[in-house]
This record gives structure tokens, sequence and C-alpha cells, in this order.
């Protein structure tokens, strides 16, 4: 299988690569932008399946589309949910949101292999892509949880929350009176309904709240330490893949 990875992060690109690796899959060519790949797609036959990172640092990656007829597979990745959603709708065979998860780069991969035994060209609405990105869509996110303490409900409204965190198979939320609440739901399940302006997930394990952080720190291996008003039971660390992200989203 001929694969291709099109993403801006080289570390990012690197991380996949390894991932790919360790599942018997080889991607040696990396492009990490919109120019580069459309110039490469010009002179070169046409991958089976291409990683595609939706936001490349000229521009959207839908750009290589309205330039070149692509006859290939498409998992786009993401680290911006809103992106993800276009990119579900259109014929795409899945989308995996950054940090990529070993597990779900799996299921992804064996998704293409059943449903893309030939190559099939993309076809994307590009008019509706550009109306999504100017006019978001206008989404309600979660304004407070209802948490079981004893034999009652607690109301726990969202900006009383520092930060949202897992353990030991347990999904809990932090406030700022200094109260951990076990929630019922997973992270992952969180990830529409909290607002993205507002809470950030800087790894696999935390989410955190923007008006809740004291100081950041710099860590070992290019990371970020987080440093919350209250919270002090563990490190809150930055994954080196979200780094960038994290930095763009605290402007």
């Amino acid at each position: 299988m001929n694969i291709i990875i099109i993403e801006d992060e080289k570390p990012s690109a690197r991380r996949l690569q390894r991932m790919l690796q360790a599942m018997d899959m080889k991607a040696d060519t990396m492009l990490h932008s919109v120019e580069e790949s459309i110039e490469w797609f010009q002179n070169n036959e046409h991958p089976d399946l291409i990683f595609l990172d939706i936001q490349l640092s000229d521009g959207l990656s839908f750009e290589i589309f309205e330039a070149i007829d692509i006859k290939s597979a498409v998992i786009f990745t993401t680290a911006y949910d809103e992106y993800a959603l276009q990119a579900f709708k259109l014929n795409s065979i899945d989308y995996l949101l950054k940090p990529i998860d070993e597990d779900d780069l799996k299921t992804a991969v064996e998704k293409f292999k059943g449903r893309a035994p030939q190559k099939q060209a993309v076809t994307l609405d590009f008019n509706d892509i550009k109306n999504l990105l100017v006019n978001p869509i206008e989404r309600e996110y979660k304004k407070r949880f209802s948490v079981k303490v004893g034999h009652h409900l607690k109301l726990i409204n969202i900006e009383d929350i520092e930060c949202i965190y897992s353990e030991n198979k347990g999904t809990y939320a932090f406030t700022n009176e200094g109260r951990n609440y076990l929630l019922d739901a997973t992270l992952d399940q969180l990830e529409e309904e909290l607002e993205p302006d507002v809470f950030f997930r800087i790894s696999r394990k935390f989410y955190v709240n923007i008006n809740a952080i004291k100081d950041i720190v710099s860590y070992t291996n290019s990371r970020l330490e987080i440093k919350l008003n209250r919270f002090n039971e563990q490190q809150i660390i930055v994954a080196r893949e979200r780094v960038k992200d994290f930095k763009n989203w605290l402007e």
C-alpha cells in the first residue's frame, strides 16, 4: 500500500509515520504545505491513501483538491473540531483528532481497508466548506454538569471548573472550590460539548480552562507544564504534539 502524509508540523508527521510503521505500513513521503503538495501530485503517481492535515502552513489543505484531481482515499487529521466536522461530512474515509490515538488510527486504517479495495477520487464541495469556515454553525455548548453527591444531585457551572481529567477509568471535574466531582462522560464524549475558546485538550488525559491558568512553565522534551489556580494534585503537562496548537489557542 502506497501511503503519504501531508502535515505541516514535522514532529507530528514523524510521529504518525512511526505509528504506521508499528502497524507494518510504510509512509516514506511526507509533505508539509499546500504548494509542496500540489507540486508533488503533479509529478508523481497518486498514492492509495493520504493522511491529510486540514490546516497547513500556507492554507487549508482543501486547496490541493481545487488544483489537482486527487485519485486517492483520504483520512483527514486535525486539531480543530470544526474542521473535523466538515471533513466528516465529505467523501473521506475518516478523520482523526490530534493528538492521534493509536487505537483510533488502527480503526481508521481498518475502515479504509474494508471500504477501498480500489482507488477512488475524492469529491469535495468547496463552496460548502468555505461557507462553513466563514460562517461556522452556531452551536450550544455545555453550561453546567449535574453530578451525584451522596443521595443528592449537585449542579456545577462550567465556568467554575478549572480542569477536567481522566483517572482510573473515571472522568473528574476539579472546581475552583478545590473539589473533585465524578462526571458521567468520557473526555472523548465531551469533545463536542465544551466551548473550544474556554477549554483545551492538552493531552489524552486533561482539559484545562483558560481562565484558571496561573502559570505556564517550560518542561522537558519541548513540552509545557501548566499551573492552575487551585489544582495541585498532579502535574499538568501539555503533550509535545499539542504545544503549537495550545500556544495558538492562548492567543
